[in-house]
């Protein structure tokens, strides 16, 4: 198992964060696509702290071309000797149309051809296979020698899909190398729905589980003293609440009986009334959504939630704590990671 963290640099601070979160133990560092380009900083942290995994987790899919996200990826793989992840996701509709002003029609049939036309750019730079992609909504059959990037010496950077809805998450088994599970999740939804959906798209495929990675996004609510740990579980409380009110993340919710409160919370973000939303929220379901504990306990419970579904866990964690606390998690998560040998009564049931 290796674990990633969020990677919230900006160009300015970059090279000396990518420094820290590697010293802090970090096997990798992710960018998400807020309000800022998520791969820009990761040229930094591939130069300023070498042998880090980078990764996008996730850049928005749509809006961007195949042979764009095939460039970038190829670059970033290059550069970074091996250590790129290419994290797609689709966003939901209303950010697709309205903010980004894209379409958003038959999203996981667009996202499986999006992801084999970048493959098949990848075949021609890396294998030299003539360039032929057609599709319903991608087209590519020109490339010259001009314009072929050529082929890489640490072959072709895996595809890991971000999903949440079952159809798109069968993608991620389909079609991808891999697939990222949703920050907004709960146990009986990564157990009931995500992973099912998973095996399902790898049976398509004709792949064995042990050929893809599987990265899940863990919240986690920590801190050293009581006054980090109140901070902490308030900034979780107010983003469980924003994740809450999109339509399309409500199985998570159904799956531990909460559905209903994505209506109320939909309502109130329609309204702006973002603090009430965040009331609606208890710490039964931050819960039930996050790891919540101690420093010291944070590893085991991570390990005793996830071990038996990830192979990478991204450390979700939106708020400031003092350095110390995350290097012990991660070491701590390591040893149990290690130790969790077939036979081991540290082995989570499969």
């Amino acid at each position: 198992m290796k674990i990633d963290g969020p990677f919230y640099a900006t160009l300015d601070n970059a090279a000396g964060e990518a420094r820290r979160m590697a010293d802090a133990g970090y096997d990798g560092v992710y960018t998400l696509e807020g309000n800022a380009d998520p791969f820009l900083p990761l040229l930094l942290a591939a130069e300023h702290a070498p042998g880090i995994d980078i990764a996008t987790a996730i850049a928005v899919a749509f809006p961007r071309n195949p042979l764009h996200l095939a460039y970038q990826a190829w670059d970033l793989h290059r550069f970074s000797r091996g250590h790129f992840l290419l994290g797609l996701g689709s966003q939901v509709r209303a950010h697709i149309v309205n903010r980004f002003g894209c379409e958003f029609d038959h999203p996981a049939r667009r996202m499986s051809e999006l992801i084999q036309a970048i493959k098949a750019f990848f075949a021609c730079f890396q294998d030299g296979e003539p360039l032929h992609f057609e599709g319903d909504f991608y087209r590519h059959t020109l490339m010259t020698p001009m314009f072929n990037a050529g082929s890489n010496p640490y072959g072709k950077p895996p595809i890991l899909l971000g999903a949440l809805g079952p159809k798109m998450t069968a993608v991620a088994g389909e079609v991808a190398d891999g697939l990222i599970v949703h920050p907004f999740n709960t146990l009986p939804f990564v157990r009931e729905q995500a992973m099912p959906a998973f095996t399902q798209g790898l049976a398509r495929s004709g792949r064995a589980r042990a050929e893809v990675t599987v990265s899940i996004a863990a919240m986690c609510v920590t801190g050293n003293d009581e006054r980090e740990f109140n901070a902490a579980r308030e900034a979780v409380r107010g983003l469980l609440g924003f994740y809450g009110s999109t339509p399309a993340y409500r199985p998570p919710m159904d799956a531990i009986g909460q559905g209903e409160l994505q209506q109320e919370l939909n309502r109130l973000s329609k309204q702006g009334r973002w603090d009430a939303m965040a009331g609606l929220i208890d710490d039964d379901f931050i819960g039930q959504f996050a790891v919540v504990g101690e420093p010291a306990t944070v590893a085991q419970q991570l390990w005793h939630k996830y071990g038996e579904y990830a192979d990478r866990i991204g450390i979700y964690a939106p708020y400031g704590t003092q350095p110390d606390v995350w290097p012990g998690i991660i070491a701590d998560l390591k040893r149990l990671a290690a130790a969790s040998g077939p036979g081991s009564p540290l082995a989570p049931a499969r």
